[in-house]
């Protein structure tokens, strides 16, 4: 199975019953965060490093290292809690909460 950007994944009921990742990276290079989900974390971080063309938001700020995850039941909780990190208070959790 090929572990897609979150987004870019079917609605099939067995990914959803799959145990997912919430994830923060830091660029290395910029020191910018990016927040994501998947189901596969070593698999994903190294994409993100590769450079990989199911990245390309990140191909420019590389290299990353992962800072924060949180492992959740589902696609659908991983998807509100990556919108919770995104937003205003969720930068704030990170700021204050994960060492940088």
């Amino acid at each position: 199975m090929v572990d897609l950007p979150a987004g870019r994944q079917g609605d099939s009921l067995l990914r959803d019953l799959k145990m997912y990742f919430v994830y923060v990276l830091r660029s290395e290079k910029d020191g910018r965060f990016y927040t994501g989900i998947t189901n596969n974390l070593k698999h994903r971080l190294v994409e993100h490093n590769r450079g990989k063309s199911s990245t390309p938001s990140t191909k420019n700020q590389r290299p990353f290292i992962l800072i924060y995850f949180e492992k959740v039941e589902n696609r659908r909780v991983a998807r509100e809690r990556e919108k919770y990190l995104k937003s205003g208070s969720g930068r704030e959790f990170i700021k204050f909460n994960i060492p940088a």
